[in-house]
């Protein structure tokens, strides 16, 4: 559900604006509207600083990781600021040194095949008036070239059919298939020697870092300094300027039930003057959801589409339940879910604490929870079927059976939308409001009990396609869906918007009830998936081979195999019950998506913890 809000409007000075903003962080119970702000100079500086402060803290957490850094100590910074100053240095150095070493390693794989020589007496021959020139090519090149006149061809090493020669003297014109290296001023010892070098330069450097890693508590209350400065800014530029800017109005929002304690802060605080309400439906409230802990794990799906509307109605209870039915459908193997119900239990367990890792956790043992019931339904282990195994137990037909069921799904979750959708405009307009949507929905609702229920075996007495129950109901629905779509209008005027809105739904309804068809298609083409692995484990033994060669030949097959098609089908089990949600439960149930999630101002250090 959405928690009641309270909303706030401020008059303050703006000399006492950054105490009394300090005043609500340390309360931690009101958000402040900040909407449309944009940084300017100084605050996008202090952006940058952030960044560049969380940087360094995160370069610090990672050389602390590794475990040859252990035991270096290193001596904290005296501030935040140092550390992150120190970080940019070790930076630039590491980036230059690097560089150099790149290209020194690069030079010695070109000195490598010449060996070790003293590239002075080399500079004293050719200073003597020796013409010495250096070739590398394939080595039938170099057998060919030696004989040209006037030069003296000596083969120094071979490396990978490649001769590298030296070539001394002056002749005739030289023409080899062979690529001239230019003189060395330096040989592999050198260049070797100079690699160390920059080495230990860089793990001089690296070392450094232990200052940073034992700096890590004042990078982190900088980083939250630096934010809290930013929000003040941020509040302060959006507020409202009166008595040429001398004068701040900021609106504010609070929970209705710890509105309290906002009051007994104003009251006490000098020079402030605010008025509280309630909001509007003009307001852009922000939204701050209280389900209870089965709900709450299924926020994290609806969060990623939006929050619902301050004053609407919050979904996420109502879409929990179908949700994790159509995971469980989507993946339709018991095998499949136990395995994700091992790794859910492994994310439990490796994050007691409350939060959201711990929260995917729940959520995804529920899903596994789901899949294991539905699957073992089927009679679906791994892509083998159990009613084989087990002949008794009457397993429900998924590829025979389902087609028709997904359809029914459907139109169940569909109405219970548009029955959530009544309710919603009823609540907030009044019931008269509501005629319209309740016309559509006792239509929809009254051709599913007269003329679905009978496709499926069953029918209620009194109320089939024949019966005058039906068309009292019936007539009832076009009547309001029709006529009193609006009775502040003309009904001429709702007749003809009740007939476009007719056709929109008539349309409508056809597309999204054949969305659900995805909840059979995805769930067939896993299990047959799982089923073509199992054969081609079976097709690759050998024939007459015993249970070793069996296991050695099948096992990897079915772990590579089923490795696969459990990823991309947990995958799809995870996206298309999201997309039947959001687009046609959300959109029969009328969803609204609030402007923004309700952030009360806190010390940043808190919300660290």
């Amino acid at each position: 559900m959405i928690a009641k809000m309270s909303k706030y409007d401020f008059v303050l000075y703006r000399a006492q604006s950054e105490d009394f903003i300090e005043r609500l962080r340390e309360l931690g119970l009101v958000d402040i509207t900040t909407t449309g702000w944009e940084p300017k100079e100084e605050e996008r500086q202090l952006i940058l600083r952030i960044e560049g402060y969380t940087k360094a803290l995160e370069a610090a957490e990672q050389w602390s990781k590794q475990p040859e850094n252990e035991a270096i100590q290193g001596v904290a910074c005296a501030t935040a600021e140092e550390a992150y100053e120190l970080y940019n240095r070790l930076l630039r150095e590491t980036a230059s040194h690097n560089t150099e070493l790149g290209k020194l390693e690069k030079t010695a794989d070109e000195l490598r095949p010449w060996g070790e020589f003293d590239p002075r007496e080399l500079q004293a021959l050719t200073a003597s008036g020796l013409k010495i020139r250096l070739f590398f090519g394939p080595t039938s090149s170099f057998e060919a070239a030696q004989a040209g006149e006037g030069y003296t061809f000596e083969a120094i090493n071979e490396v990978g059919g490649n001769t590298y020669f030296v070539v001394i003297g002056e002749g005739e014109e030289l023409s080899l298939d062979a690529q001239e290296v230019r003189l060395p001023a330096m040989d592999i010892r050198q260049a070797e020697a100079l690699i160390a070098e920059r080495k230990a330069q860089i793990e001089v450097l690296d070392r450094e870092m232990a200052s940073i890693a034992a700096s890590k508590a004042l990078l982190t209350e900088g980083i939250a300094v630096l934010k809290e400065q930013l929000g003040n800014r941020k509040i302060t530029s959006t507020a409202t300027q009166e008595a040429d800017g001398s004068l701040l109005i900021l609106r504010g929002w609070a929970e209705t039930d710890t509105s309290a304690q906002v009051d007994a802060l104003l009251e006490e605080y000098p020079n402030v003057v605010y008025l509280k309400g309630d909001p509007t439906p003009e307001d852009d409230t922000p939204v701050k959801l209280t389900n209870g802990w089965y709900s709450r794990i299924f926020e994290m799906v609806g969060d990623m589409y939006a929050r619902p509307k301050y004053g609407t109605i919050d979904l996420t209870p109502f879409f929990a339940p179908f949700y994790m039915l159509f995971f469980g459908i989507c993946l339709n193997d018991a095998g499949y879910g136990l395995i994700l119900l091992l790794l859910a239990l492994v994310i439990l367990k490796k994050n007691p604490e409350a939060g959201m890792m711990r929260r995917a956790g729940w959520f995804a043992t529920m899903c596994s929870l789901s899949t294991i019931l539905f699957g073992g339904f089927c009679g679906s282990f791994f892509g083998l079927s159990l009613g084989e195994f087990f002949p008794a137990i009457p397993f429900f037909d998924f590829q025979g059976k389902f087609f028709s069921i997904a359809l029914a799904i459907g139109i169940v979750q569909i109405i219970f939308g548009l029955a959530i959708n009544v309710w919603g405009q009823a609540r907030a307009f009044g019931f008269t409001a509501s005629f319209g949507t309740l016309g559509w929905l006792i239509v929809l609702l009254s051709g599913a009990l007269a003329i679905g229920l009978p496709m499926f075996g069953m029918e209620i007495p009194g109320f089939t396609s024949s019966s005058i129950a039906f068309y009292v109901a019936m007539g009832l629905g076009f009547v309001l869906m029709l006529l009193l779509n609006n009775i502040r209008r003309n009904p001429l005027v709702n007749f003809g918007s009740g007939l476009w809105d007719l056709y929109n739904n008539i349309t409508g309804l056809l597309s999204d009830v054949l969305s659900y068809i995805r909840l059979f298609a995805i769930g067939l083409s896993g299990g047959v998936l799982a089923l073509v692995f199992n054969s081609l484990a079976e097709g690759f033994v050998p024939e007459g081979a015993n249970i070793v060669v069996r296991i050695l030949v099948m096992l990897p097959i079915l772990l590579i195999g089923h490795g696969i098609n459990l990823f991309m089908s947990a995958i799809s089990s995870f996206v298309h019950p999201m997309r039947l949600t959001f687009v046609e439960f959300y959109k029969n149930a009328g969803f609204e998506m609030a402007a923004r999630n309700f952030d009360p101002l806190k010390k940043e250090n808190q919300t660290n913890k």
